[in-house]
């Protein structure tokens, strides 16, 4: 269990512009999923095969705003005064397996004065499909970044005091837990099932001394009836967002 403790830097609050028409999509190994926000309203889609994607009509639209993250657990995050861009590659390998294949990149966490090394290789044909049919407005591609990523940026939407995010997909548990305007913890569990996930969310609210009874937990990803009521039990409340 990796604990990582940074300090925010700036303002804690993220602010979304309502006005604007914005598309969010999860892309991993089984699919696909995706939120559009057309002023005050949000459409959440199921999580949807790989077929479907051309014949989708809301992945057939331009969006002011185009977000994409994919589920790699190939991740790692690094304070940025430790980070070279020139060894990204040397640092993840020393947290991830990184194929030879690989390509490795970065992208800025200022938030948390950190940098999130990744690889989306296993991303692959789907998110490369998604980033080249769903455009902004102007034309212009997103880049697809890692789940970890918007787990971090979550962070700061949440007003609790403990604030835990977290998403589960294609055998993984993704999480990232902060404590006022610290950021505790962001790691990827090998998961094969719920109840594995279930035993490393416990795990981590444990070390990080958590009463999951004063906390809520928040989810990016959609939860099966018997997994949220399951966490529902030790939870104040299980959040989705």
């Amino acid at each position: 269990l990796n604990q990582t403790t940074m300090q925010v830097t700036g303002s804690s609050q993220t602010t979304k512009n309502n006005d604007k028409d914005r598309i969010s999509i999860q892309v991993g190994l089984s699919g696909y999923s995706f939120k559009v926000y057309t002023g005050g309203d949000v459409k959440s889609s199921e999580w949807m095969n790989a077929e479907r994607i051309f014949s989708t009509p809301e992945l057939q639209k331009r969006y002011d705003e185009v977000e994409i993250s994919v589920f790699t657990h190939k991740c790692g995050l690094v304070p940025e005064q430790f980070h070279s861009p020139d060894v990204s590659r040397e640092m993840l390998m020393e947290t991830s397996v990184i194929g030879e294949d690989d390509v490795v990149d970065y992208v800025s966490v200022p938030q948390f004065a950190a940098v999130l090394l990744y690889s989306l290789s296993l991303g692959g044909t789907l998110s490369r499909v998604v980033t080249e049919t769903v455009l902004r407005t102007d034309g212009t591609r997103a880049r697809p970044l890692p789940e970890m990523y918007y787990l971090l940026e979550s962070l700061a939407e949440i007003k609790d005091y403990n604030k835990i995010v977290a998403s589960y997909m294609d055998d993984h548990l993704y999480i990232a837990v902060a404590q006022g305007k610290s950021l505790l913890l962001c790691n990827s569990f090998h998961s094969p099932d719920f109840t594995t996930a279930e035993y490393f969310i416990f795990l981590v609210m444990k070390k990080l001394q958590l009463n999951p009874e004063m906390s809520s937990i928040y989810f990016r990803t959609p939860l099966e009836e018997d997994q949220e009521l399951s966490l529902y039990r030790y939870f104040r409340s299980v959040e989705r967002i």
